[in-house]
């Protein structure tokens, strides 16, 4: 058929086929490098794939985060990338194999290693009691369990496949485990192994988080006394807003400078956590009498890390919101006052104002009387010089009545002016 793809069919197809082992049967030794690569390192890594000992052979691959290949007669292996880690798993199923030449370039593949192991499989637990004395475990620390335990196969009345290890790096670097196969083959044995070591794998990769919350824990204790201190400083007097809020402003960049150091390393925490729990219950696993159970050792350890790492993540959200809520108050504080500053400036402008419109009908009646008296006194003279001339022209008597006229003429004539140039503006 052709069919209008969408461009993420295939990786989407992809996903589910990722990270799959071939098929396992004892005897056999697996050596597994969980190394963490960054960005810049990745197009080394990819380049190690084509770099492989003398007669390895990479096998076509179309996904781009998983490959497989052959490293020689009775040497295989598997790469695998994750989104901040790359996985190199060794299959030595002949045990005259020398595989001196693959270790070489499992070394030299770029990044950091944060977890390393041996995986010795062999047939069933008679044999595995033969070699365990040879593998160095700690009696204390010995850790042992059957894995895969489900109703089919006790009912079929066979043995699940049984592991030991103590967990521990051993003097090659390797952490070593004892894997009794009790007749599990193929691809059933080789999804419960690789179980088993993803497990590992996500639980190294999940207490990851630990040591990056005890190393900014103090921060987040001085971040705490900060705070305690500004709710202190906010009552007292001396302290200025500005003074305050340049402090809670400092408090916040250190939060967010926390919070970006972090964020990511306790995400990645919580998730890894995740799928170690989605793995432990996959294992079905059963415990054996007198041994430390591994669902046991794995919680009894992880789960106080996943703790601490999620009360970091609580305590720094809680003192985020806090300064947000501390900044918030401060800013509405320091509104209120400068509102309340333009209130009382308002006030004073008005009070302002009203003194300068008394004073202006104050200086409005000086003026009229001032006009007032200077016309009059021009009429006056004028009245003055007729009566002399002519003795019937009561001047005196006309300046009385010529005084209520020239002050209300004066007034009229002041407030008209003064009503034609306020409506020009």
């Amino acid at each position: 058929m052709r069919l209008n793809e969408h461009t993420l069919r295939r990786k989407v197809v992809g996903e589910m086929h990722l990270r799959r082992w071939p098929k396992i049967s004892a005897p056999m030794q697996i050596i597994q490098v969980l190394r963490l690569v960054s960005r810049e390192e990745r197009a080394a890594e990819r380049a190690m794939l084509h770099d492989l000992p003398q007669g390895g052979e990479l096998a076509p691959f179309v996904n781009q985060r998983h490959a497989e290949g052959d490293l020689g007669e009775g040497l295989s292996f598997v790469w695998e990338q994750h989104s901040e880690a790359c996985g190199i798993t060794l299959f030595i199923r002949d045990p005259s194999a020398d595989p001196s030449a693959a270790l070489d370039w499992l070394e030299r593949f770029p990044g950091q290693a944060i977890r390393a192991t041996r995986m010795h499989i062999v047939a069933d637990e008679a044999e595995a009691e033969r070699v365990l004395p040879t593998m160095g475990f700690v009696e204390s620390d010995l850790v042992s369990c059957h894995i895969g335990v489900t109703p089919g196969l006790l009912a079929a009345g066979l043995e699940p496949v049984r592991l030991w290890s103590d967990f521990r790096v051993g003097p090659e670097g390797l952490g070593v485990s004892l894997i009794a196969a009790n007749g599990a083959i193929g691809n059933d044995l080789a999804r419960l192994l690789q179980r088993f070591q993803e497990l590992g794998n996500y639980r190294n990769l999940a207490l990851m988080g630990l040591p990056v919350a005890q190393a900014h824990w103090p921060g987040l204790d001085a971040a705490e006394e900060a705070l305690r201190q500004l709710a202190t400083d906010v009552a007292t007097p001396d302290k200025t807003d500005d003074a305050l809020l340049e402090s809670v402003s400092a408090l916040s960049l250190d939060l967010i400078s926390l919070t970006t150091e972090t964020s990511y390393r306790m995400s990645a925490t919580a998730a890894y956590a995740q799928l170690v729990e989605e793995r432990l219950a996959g294992l079905a696993i059963r415990s054996i009498p007198g041994y430390p159970c591994l669902d046991d050792f794995t919680q009894r350890r992880l789960l106080p890390a996943i703790r601490t790492a999620r009360a970091y993540t609580h305590r720094q959200d809680v003192l985020s919101a806090r300064a947000a809520h501390f900044t918030s108050l401060l800013r509405t504080r320091v509104e209120t006052r400068i509102e309340n500053q333009n209130g009382r400036l308002l006030r004073s402008m008005e009070r302002s104002s009203s003194l300068q419109l008394r004073l202006q009908q104050l200086v409005e009646g000086l003026s009229v009387v001032a006009l007032s008296y200077y016309g009059l006194s021009l009429l006056g003279y004028m009245l003055k010089g007729a009566e002399h001339r002519f003795e019937f022209i009561p001047a005196a008597e006309i300046m009385g009545l010529l005084v209520p006229v020239v002050v209300i003429s004066m007034w009229l004539g002041l407030h008209r002016m003064k009503a034609k140039v306020m409506g020009e503006h």
